[in-house]
């Protein structure tokens, strides 16, 4: 009688150890891009949200102020990140006039090149490649910046998650939240979740139900970052920079019903 307890209870243990091994590891994903990717740390920001719910995430990024995707294709960093990391996720976002053709012509050239590199670079290894748009607050400069967004991101043949006109409605609706950083140009942390948001409602075909914490460096515009790749959790170059932020459920529904009657 013991024998069969004890041979019940390793067959037990022996499931167990199969299901546990059955768990596929985190999703990967890389961002590339500038500070606007990484003020307010939106790598982070994305794994904590995807992993809290039912989504397991980790990021990496290659950013840098004032970088353009473009520099990125020159100086190969992408490419190689790719190559070695292998993500699942490639995640770019464009210098915010680039595409509006700042400072002249060449630079709107350069960009639709630049993204449909990265995108065939991404495709190549199994990526599913995005791009992520940015924001104006004029409204005619947001709606041609989004035309030209959709425009590079359907000549590359990969999905564009437009956000300049969603942050024009939220903010509009909700002045209070903090949609804009203390110099009134980089994201604030709620348009650092408004991001994340419109990512996993892409990548998952719904809006996210949990709120969470992130406890990541939450960069400032002056980060100290360079372009090289880096976890998203990383210790931060610069010591004053905040480690830790709360995106608790309310603020999440509160974002989620802004975004209700917006497109991804």
């Amino acid at each position: 009688m013991r024998r069969g307890i004890l041979l019940a209870t390793l067959l037990l243990f022996a499931l167990g150890a199969c299901a546990a091994e059955k768990v596929p590891p985190p999703t990967r994903a890389l961002f590339v891009g500038n500070s606007l990717i990484y003020v307010g740390n939106l790598p982070a920001t994305y794994a904590a949200l995807s992993t809290a719910n039912g989504h397991p995430l980790q990021s990496q990024m290659i950013v840098k102020g004032g970088a353009t995707l473009d520099q990125r294709v020159v100086d190969g960093s992408v490419q190689r990140a790719l190559a070695e990391q292998r993500p699942q996720l490639l995640i770019l976002q464009e210098q915010g006039g680039t595409l509006l053709c700042w400072p002249d012509e060449s630079a709107c050239a350069k960009s639709r090149a630049a993204i449909k590199t990265l995108a065939k670079a991404g495709s190549e290894v199994g990526a599913r490649v995005l791009l992520l748009g940015s924001y104006q607050a004029n409204p005619e400069a947001s709606a041609r910046l989004m035309a030209e967004e959709a425009a590079a991101a359907e000549q590359a043949g990969i999905p564009y998650i437009a956000v300049s006109e969603a942050l024009r409605a939220a903010a509009t609706a909700a002045p209070a939240l903090a949609w804009y950083d203390a110099d009134g140009m980089h994201p604030g942390s709620a348009l650092t979740l408004l991001d994340a948001i419109q990512l996993y409602r892409t990548l998952h075909g719904r809006l996210p139900e949990r709120g969470f914490s992130v406890a990541a460096p939450i960069y400032l515009p002056k980060s100290g970052l360079d372009e090289g790749l880096r976890d998203a959790n990383a210790p931060a170059p610069l010591a004053d920079t905040p480690t830790h932020i709360d995106y608790p459920d309310a603020l999440l529904q509160q974002i989620n019903a802004l975004l209700q009657n917006t497109q991804p």
